[in-house]
């Protein structure tokens, strides 16, 4: 499978190379534009995950630290940003930060006006920062919740103010962790697609994978967007390897696990410094959540509902990503059990490579995928008569590593307690999975499931490039909507995307402790 999958992605890369006469990289960094927009790609990705990495310490130490009402939802929304539908999003920051917005109608009442334009470099770090700062605060306070109780205790018993316990106890866990949370979030604001495309403003702001789609798309110039869609890969790749070398960690052996709050000791400016930093949270992130409810109960909603329009760009998204999730967990879970088999052997070097082909896409994004996709399979077939497939095949793509980093530990685990137990039954194959993995590992696949349907659910990457009026997505429809100025209808749109996707996050969260539940009993 994972030759498959690597055989994939070089046939989208080759069909890029062969639609270029000569590889000339130079023509990108000796062009003022392109050289502008790769610059801006940096920037803005490094800015981005500065921010983010720079409010995310205090954020996650708060909430570790204390206790309050809603603070288990709070932690649930830190998860749910990540895989919350981009329009969606955007359209709740515009609610509240855009010219028409609330805040500044606020500012205008009192005779001041905002002080940054939403559309341009700071719409983006916004929006960039909207949903990877909560990301970052639950991937530390994770972190932080694995310090063991024995040095909770040491550190009480020997006085240590916060200052002292956080450098001498808390930062030296946390910076093994910064640099791959770092890493991702670097990643992810790099290869940002639909918050560059809601957001920018103009030429300025645009990245090089919006330089990409427009080359494609608008100008159908196939070279240039070839070349661009190189360039790219081999900036995302040297990244990739640059920051995997520096994210690896020292393994730290834990003890008994407990809340850091019984061991805590508290000062008043401690508490201040915690509260202003939980509520400056709950300020950043609920407000847009909640306008896009408000916007969206509004005279529209009947006619949003009632439009066939909606309701086939709505199946058209479940379709797609209930078979691309699938696609992407039967994918990953093959390559794992590959990697696993070579583990338990001692071939961890064979493993790690194993898997690192199954996150390739990380390097490789989905829209140089489609891009690569398209000129590949435009010279044999009617590439729009095929496009649900193509689509399908992206979105499960830019799932896998997900999928992969969310059950690669609990299928090893799983190996390595039962497999002395399987060999004296004699249980191998499709009976062992169906009565081992998928009986212990219901939580993580349906996880993996869930954070995979997400991810297609909100994507515009793909569908941007083949989508037409007789095959768009909800993602695609509300950005139609938002570029023909109906903002009523687009707010309807945005509301049931939001409640959608938290309704399946929610549902697959009680399926969890149902089993749970169901385990103890």
């Amino acid at each position: 499978m994972a030759i498959l999958v690597i055989a994939f992605v070089f046939c989208a890369v080759g069909a890029l190379l062969l639609q270029t006469s000569s590889l000339a990289l130079s023509t990108v960094w000796l062009d003022p534009y392109y050289l502008h927009i790769t610059w801006f790609s940096f920037y803005q990705s490094s800015l981005s995950t500065l921010i983010s990495l720079a409010c995310a310490v205090p954020i996650a130490r708060a909430v570790h630290r204390r206790q309050f009402k809603g603070r288990h939802l709070l932690v649930k929304l830190f998860s749910m940003t990540l895989v919350m539908p981009v329009l969606v999003a955007v359209f709740g920051l515009l609610s509240i930060y855009g010219h028409s917005g609330w805040l500044a109608a606020l500012l205008q009442q009192v005779g001041l006006s905002l002080p940054f334009n939403i559309y341009g470099l700071g719409g983006i770090l916004l929006a960039h920062v909207f949903f990877n700062l909560p990301y970052a605060s639950r991937l530390l306070l994770q972190t932080l919740q694995e310090i063991p109780e024995d040095q909770h205790k040491l550190c009480a018993h020997l006085g240590m103010t916060g200052w002292q316990k956080f450098r001498l106890v808390e930062w030296p866990r946390l910076r093994q962790q910064i640099p791959h949370v770092g890493g991702l979030i670097f990643m992810l604001c790099f290869t940002s697609f639909a918050t560059v495309m809601a957001l920018g403003g103009g030429p300025k702001s645009t990245t090089v994978e919006l330089a990409i789609y427009q080359a494609i798309k608008y100008d159908f110039d196939l070279q240039t967007g070839a070349l661009l869609a190189i360039w790219q890969m081999l900036l995302c790749s040297s990244l990739y390897f640059i920051l995997h070398y520096f994210s690896r960690v020292i393994p730290i052996e834990n003890g008994s696990l407990t809340s850091a709050q019984q061991w805590f000791q508290d000062t008043r400016f401690s508490r201040v410094w915690d509260k202003t930093w939980i509520a400056f949270i709950v300020i950043f992130t609920l407000p847009p959540l909640v306008m896009v409810v408000i916007s969206g109960l509004n005279h529209s909603l009947l006619s949003v509902l009632t439009n066939p329009a909606f309701w086939h760009a709505l199946s058209t998204s479940v379709r797609v990503a209930v078979v691309a999730s699938v696609l992407a967990c039967m994918i990953g879970i093959t390559i794992l059990l590959s990697s696993r088999h070579l583990r338990l052997r001692e071939r961890n070097t064979q493993a790690n490579g194993l898997e690192l082909i199954g996150t390739i896409i990380l390097v490789t994004p989905g829209l140089v995928i489609s891009t690569g996709l398209f000129l590949l399979l435009r010279q044999w077939v009617d590439v729009f008569s095929h496009a649900y497939w193509v689509v399908v095949l992206v979105n499960a793509l830019m799932a896998l590593p997900y999928v992969i980093k969310t059950l690669s530990q609990p299928l090893l685990h799983i190996e390595q307690q039962y497999q002395f137990l399987c060999a004296s039954l004699g249980m191998r194959g499709w009976q062992r999975f169906k009565w081992v993995e998928l009986g212990a590992l219901k939580a993580p696949i349906a996880q993996a499931l869930s954070l995979s349907f997400l991810l297609s659910l909100g994507d515009l990457s793909a569908i941007a490039l083949f989508g037409s009026q007789d095959f768009r997505t909800l993602p695609l429809y509300l950005y139609q909507l938002l570029g023909s100025y109906q903002t009523d209808a687009a707010a309807v749109v945005s509301l049931i995307l939001l409640l959608f996707s938290m309704a399946v996050f929610y549902f697959v969260e009680k399926a969890f402790s149902w089993s749970g539940r169901s385990e103890k009993c």
